[in-house]
């Protein structure tokens, strides 16, 4: 297939070219709209779009008669909303057993597949690829100057200069990391992340599982979530914040509705890190609270970038969402994933980066460059209390801020703005 002219690339490109090399095919899920397809479309020779509104009734009768007609085509095939036909799964699993060759298929899909429906993947069959909406260097807005595999890799001075203002800040908040809102008109790449919350309350989270949810608790859980966004507020809070605007749930059906969510990809808690210390400082083991992409919290709010600049607490909070969705995808292409460290003196760090081959590094996330000295005390302090001979010493220790400037500190800390920062 011909790539589109205007396709920005992807971090993902690269794991799916991986993949495809050692699999015979590759799931590529994640929230809808952060690209999927497009991504997809780039590495594949032939493509089957479930979803085609001229072809969908055609295609799901023939997925119960015959689905394997359904895989004929140049390979690497898409198969886009796999899904819709969940038979496609075993037909895609047997063909490649059958081929007994890697790089046969590519399916995606908004939703998390049912177990039942899963069951019978096989090592070296269909493996997964998780995708999240852009990063700031994948948009172009952040000029990739430091890199985060070369400071694990050993890199010691870095300077560079950010060419993101705290006013490009907040608009990036609020029109989040979505492809198609790239280039809009900031009023309508803003509504871009308010239609998909509309999609989510009375579409989406209904149609994961086949139960309907009520718009409106869905609607005030995506509220208490956005008010708690980057905190380690408990599913408790939640329903005492939902039962405050006068509607009832249950527990049981708080947890419904959040799983749900998770299974279309919109909550993506990042939990606790749990090292090996030189004390026995309890540690806290709660997850912190996220969104796939920080503009869904400000969409359900209604918040705009303006308001962000005049509520500076709000602002930091969504700050450390947007760093974290960013880290995160920097993090995976290095094989990697995030963690937070909290312990019961409150010592924490926002961000642990940790790499399976045992690598780690510690991240503090702060707004404005007031407080980079304070964190980088903290994080001097948090290295201290590691067991080191265990866990290794940390590959380097960073503030991440929404400043200007890039250095080293005397002391060895690196400061950095999100503006410079790529995988």
């Amino acid at each position: 297939m011909q790539a589109t002219i205007d396709y920005l690339p992807r971090i993902c490109d690269r794991l799916l070219k991986k993949k495809m090399r050692s699999s015979g095919a590759v799931l590529v899920t994640g929230c809808k709209w952060c690209g999927k397809t497009m991504t997809a479309s780039q590495s594949a020779k032939s493509v089957l779009y479930m979803q085609d509104p001229d072809k969908t009734s055609s295609l799901l009768a023939l997925a119960d008669t015959k689905p394997s007609l359904l895989l004929k085509g140049e390979n690497p095939r898409l198969i886009d909303e796999w899904q819709m036909a969940p038979v496609l799964w075993d037909a895609v699993r047997f063909e490649v057993d059958r081929r007994n060759a890697v790089g046969q298929f590519i399916l995606t899909g908004s939703a998390v597949p049912s177990d039942n429906v899963t069951a019978h993947t096989g090592t070296g069959r269909i493996s997964r690829l998780l995708m999240r909406p852009m990063s700031l260097f994948e948009s172009k807005e952040s000029n990739g100057e430091v890199s985060l595999k070369a400071l694990f890799d050993g890199e010691q001075e870095i300077l560079s200069t950010s060419n993101l203002s705290i006013e490009q800040i907040a608009y990036a908040v609020c029109r989040g990391g979505w492809p198609a809102s790239v280039g809009l008109p900031p009023e309508d790449a803003i509504q871009m992340s308010v239609d998909y919350v509309e999609a989510i309350i009375h579409q989406d989270v209904s149609r994961v599982d086949g139960v309907e949810k009520n718009p409106a608790r869905v609607s005030l859980l995506l509220r208490s979530l956005a008010r708690n966004v980057a905190t380690m507020a408990t599913n408790t809070t939640i329903l005492k914040d939902i039962e405050a605007n006068d509607m009832s749930i249950t527990a049981p059906t708080l947890d419904v509705y959040v799983n749900a969510l998770k299974r279309i990809f919109v909550i993506e808690d990042q939990p606790a890190w749990s090292p090996a210390l030189r004390s026995k400082s309890t540690i806290r083991t709660s997850s912190k609270r996220h969104f796939v992409d920080p503009s869904i919290a400000t969409a359900i709010l209604r918040t705009k970038p303006d308001a962000l600049l005049h509520d500076f607490e709000s602002f930091g909070f969504l700050f450390e969402s947007l760093c974290t969705r960013d880290m995160r995808i920097y993090a995976q292409v290095n094989d990697g994933d995030i963690f937070h460290y909290r312990d019961k003196t409150e010592l924490e760090a926002d961000m642990i980066v940790s790499l399976r081959d045992g690598r780690w590094a510690a991240v503090e996330v702060k707004l404005g460059n007031k407080q980079v000295e304070e964190a980088a005390q903290n994080l001097k302090k948090l290295a201290a209390k590691i067991n080191t001979e265990k866990m290794g010493t940390p590959s380097f220790l960073m503030v991440l801020t929404g400043g200007e400037f890039a250095y080293r500190r005397e002391d060895g800390v690196f400061v950095v703005p999100i503006g410079c920062l790529k995988d």
